[in-house]
């Protein structure tokens, strides 16, 4: 067994992770990082879900680290490929000019950019990378979580981190469980905490929807995959609110529930430079292959790429047939998810009704070189819902939501960064439809960051104090960086005062000193009052 002590311990390598490790290096601390995975970035890049953000983002309601990293997206491609002219002088360039995004890339590029954020602190030794690696057990003392022990996933090695503070940054909260922190999952009655949106009675079992991304092109030739072990079950699966079977272009429509046929044309020849990803305009599915396309090929010189490239990441391989998290079954449901996504690309490939008439599509190509895998699935599930810690504050429904065009969302005397996305959960594992609630440009509190009880363990990411409702609207990634920068940074600040963060949120004062902190570090803490939500 390996054994290796820092003052800061950040478990989990998604944004959320990355964030919290460069906050709590620049500011001096040493750290250990560690990942399951064999790419840092998590929904960007080993989920492979480019960024999904508000459309103000290009001005304002970012951190400026966050803004580093989508400028690093956009140099790399100014650096690295043949982009035409126009493109290269296009200010805000979009490599995919999807329409979900103002900013669709390649998974590799943010790994790329995140390696660089990274690399002068791994050289000079203040940083070390546990990877790829899976937390499995911990010790705690009291109140205290004292240390955390890994699986490496290459040779099966144990190593033991311990840490004055740990940050808790996995995709589905695991660090939660293995420490008895006291945690919610699923969702919870709406007596707890008067959410409209709620079910009567606590659901713990009642999780969003899971996704297996992949990256397709079209190209001549007959890429047809061999037909899925479960493909007879999932082209028969018709969820009782789809309207449709759950492999076909037909669809609830998220914002009205109305069944909605989407339409699909590979390569359509639109005008990339055109493209103005705002989802407070249209959510920009029309075509589904435009809607996450991650590189458009028309932005590049000719000849350069043979198709645009895009990310399946839509309702068609959203699995939520049953829960996944705490499940005793829970490898056996992971591969069922991948089944329905494997499923959907060959009748993609075989039965997909085309606009000329015919059916199917065989030049759809998996695209393995995109995702880092054999199989061409993204490395690691898109989670859209983890454990989330019983938090000093906890953000609901009424907090965020947008009733009236006129409508704010609460202010916190504690804020620690902002955020704004519509409350989106997708169809969950207790039968629920799509759940989408306008929402309000929103701040983000220091006490959904910091557990009731257990004094030196901060949340991030999706484990942070939201409801399964907010969490709809709080698990995008720029608020996931800023949840992490933010707590990254409180560990550090507490090492340096010597104070604990339940002082610092208990004290106007102690709160206001550690919010100059952020300030200086280019965290913007409200809105422009001009803002309204969607």
């Amino acid at each position: 067994m390996t054994e290796l002590h820092a003052p800061i311990l950040v478990v989990g390598g998604g944004l959320g992770g990355v964030a919290a490790a460069l906050a709590a290096l620049e500011a001096g601390q040493r750290v250990v990082l560690t990942e399951e995975f064999a790419w840092l970035g998590g929904q960007s890049t080993s989920q492979a879900v480019p960024f999904d953000e508000h459309p103000w983002v290009e001005q304002f309601g970012i951190t400026a680290r966050y803004r580093a990293l989508r400028d690093g997206v956009r140099q790399h491609y100014r650096d690295h490929y043949p982009l035409t002219a126009a493109a290269r002088g296009w200010a805000e360039l979009n490599p995919g000019a999807g329409w979900v995004s103002k900013l669709c890339h390649e998974p590799r590029a943010a790994v790329t950019v995140i390696e660089n954020m990274l690399a002068p602190w791994i050289a000079k030794g203040q940083l070390i990378v546990v990877q790829p690696a899976r937390p499995t057990s911990a010790t705690t003392d009291a109140d205290r979580v004292t240390s955390v022990t890994f699986t490496r996933l290459d040779d099966a090695s144990l190593v033991t981190v311990s840490a004055d503070y740990v940050i808790e940054a996995t995709e589905t909260g695991e660090v939660l469980a293995l420490t008895g922190t006291e945690y919610a999952i699923g969702a919870e009655a709406r007596s707890e905490f008067d959410e409209p949106s709620a079910p009567e009675a606590a659901q713990p079992d009642n999780h969003q929807a899971v996704s297996i991304c992949f990256a397709l092109d079209h190209v001549d030739g007959n890429h047809v995959i061999d037909k899925p072990a479960m493909y007879d079950f999932w082209a028969g699966y018709q969820p009782d609110f789809w309207g449709a079977p759950l492999l076909s272009w037909t669809s609830p429509d998220p914002r009205t529930l109305a069944t909605t046929t989407r339409f699909f044309e590979p390569n359509p020849g639109d005008d990339a430079l055109a493209v103005d990803a705002d989802q407070s305009v249209t959510p920009g599915d029309g075509n589904l292959w435009t809607f996450r396309r991650i590189l458009a090929r028309d932005l590049f010189e000719p000849g350069a790429f043979a198709s645009d490239i895009t990310l399946v990441n839509w309702p068609q391989i959203d699995y939520f047939t049953h829960p996944i998290i705490d499940a005793p079954d829970a490898d056996l449901r992971l591969d069922e998810a991948r089944q329905l996504s494997l499923s959907f690309l060959y009748w993609m490939q075989t039965e997909a009704p085309r606009p000329d008439g015919g059916t199917g599509w065989p030049g759809l190509r998996l695209r393995p070189d995109v995702t880092g895998t054999d199989d061409g699935l993204a490395m690691a599930p898109y989670w859209r819902e983890a454990r989330r810690i019983k938090a000093v504050t906890t953000v609901t429904e009424t907090d965020v939501w947008m009733r009236h065009p006129d409508d704010r969302a609460r202010t916190y005397r504690d804020s620690i960064g902002v955020g704004m996305y519509r409350i989106d959960l997708h169809p969950s594992t207790g039968g629920d439809n799509y759940i989408d609630v306008p929402a309000s440009p929103f701040q983000l509190p220091l006490g959904f960051l910091i557990p009731r009880r257990v004094t030196n363990l901060l949340a991030s990411a999706k484990t942070v104090g939201t409801t399964h409702i907010t969490n709809g609207c709080y698990r995008l990634h720029p608020v996931e960086w800023n949840t992490g920068e933010a707590a990254g940074a409180l560990a550090a600040h507490c090492l340096a005062q010597g104070l604990t963060p339940h002082q610092v949120q208990a004290s106007d004062q102690l709160t206001a000193d550690f919010q100059k902190t952020l300030v200086q570090q280019g965290v913007e803490l409200e809105w422009p009052g001009h803002v309204r939500g969607y």
